[in-house]
């Protein structure tokens, strides 16, 4: 199936905003392969991640409305990256995953505290700083640190597809890490 053979995300949102059961079809339909590799990333098991899918398609049902997203797929990327977060969370207190531990601790070096994104209390603040640091990097850096640290695309993977070495890559994400700890202090987010 093609781009051009999937609704245009407004008529999805009216499908929701309508209660058509058809919203969930056609969202699963033309985004199902991104929010899974998004779990997958973050899980690494596929019975967590189908799980985590199913409770994304829940919370887009229960979230629209009132909710009425401009971009469907940031928003949907960003509720099963919490649910996934969760379920990780979850588990790592079971010692059974180790899929998003070697992210959190690359960036526990540029963040006190990794924050709970279930809590909106201070959720918006820290957006908008994070927003205004990846506008100023350049397009390259910017792809890359989301892919990574949004996303939780592997290093050797985003190497190997931008043409440069892992452990050159290693390095860029060390900087703009450093970069991004500077530029947090500087904005005070964590005090």
């Amino acid at each position: 199936m093609g781009k051009e053979d999937y609704m245009d995300d407004k008529q999805i949102i009216d499908l929701f905003w309508s209660r058509s059961e058809n919203a969930l079809n056609e969202t699963r339909q033309k985004y199902n392969s991104y929010l899974k590799t998004i779990a997958m990333n973050v899980l690494g098991n596929n019975e967590d991640c189908e799980e985590c899918l199913s409770d994304t398609y829940l919370s887009a049902w229960n979230q629209i409305p009132p909710d009425r997203p401009t971009s469907l797929a940031a928003y949907l990327g960003g509720i099963v990256r919490c649910t996934s977060i969760d379920c990780f969370r979850k588990s790592r207190a079971q010692k059974r995953y180790n899929g998003l531990t070697m992210l959190l601790s690359e960036l526990e070096e540029c963040m006190p505290e990794i924050p709970d994104m279930t809590v909106a209390s201070n959720d918006n603040e820290i957006g908008e700083a994070l927003n205004r640091w990846l506008r100023n990097l350049d397009t390259e850096k910017r792809v890359l640190f989301v892919r990574r640290y949004w996303h939780g695309q592997p290093l050797n993977i985003l190497a190997k597809e931008f043409g440069i070495s892992q452990s050159k890559l290693a390095s860029m994400m060390l900087r703009l890490r450093n970069n991004l700890n500077d530029y947090l202090e500087k904005e005070s987010v964590f005090i």
